[in-house]
């Protein structure tokens, strides 16, 4: 019996193939923006500061770890109907003044990247949380409920400078 026809060799490369095939597809994304009347710094310092982001943050909470490049991050995940998530978040990037890039997840099951994008528009700042997902798990997940929680963030977010 010659190994490529044995039932189990057979077995192991549907099974190779299928989990390519979903890696390749896993692929999404969520994109949000708002608008905030205050300078850029004004928005870049209630987002910089972990302990600070507690006072206004109802969504995605950190609760140990501070934003430096190496760094990681304890979050508590708020989503309106559903369990909160504790989960990890490494820092990957940090502009100052314009990004706060973050990553983490299960290698090649589900992964994310998270960035918090800063820039001036005219006399106010736009604020965008875009966050990219990949992995064999992505296909069969569907991040509304995390677009949703993420512009409420951001109007978290707009409210505290606004009105502070």
């Amino acid at each position: 019996m010659s190994i490529l026809s044995s039932k189990w060799m057979i077995a192991a490369m549907v099974l190779v193939a299928v989990l390519l095939i979903l890696y390749i597809m896993g692929k999404k994304e969520v994109k949000t923006s708002v608008e905030i009347n205050a300078s850029s710094e004004t928005v870049w310092n209630a987002l910089k500061d972990a302990e600070s982001i507690k006072a206004w943050n109802k969504v995605l909470i950190p609760e140990e770890g501070d934003y430096a490049e190496g760094n990681t991050i304890k979050y508590r995940f708020v989503q309106e109907g559903k369990k909160d998530q504790l989960m990890d978040a490494s820092v990957l990037k940090i502009e100052t003044g314009k990004l706060i890039n973050q990553g983490g997840g299960v290698p090649g099951i589900l992964t994310f990247n998270h960035s918090y994008i800063i820039e001036p528009s005219g006399n106010a700042t736009r604020v965008t949380i875009h966050e990219k997902y990949r992995g064999i798990m992505v296909p069969f997940w569907n991040p509304a409920s995390v677009e949703t929680a993420y512009t409420k963030l951001l109007g978290q977010l707009k409210s505290y400078v606004e009105n502070e």
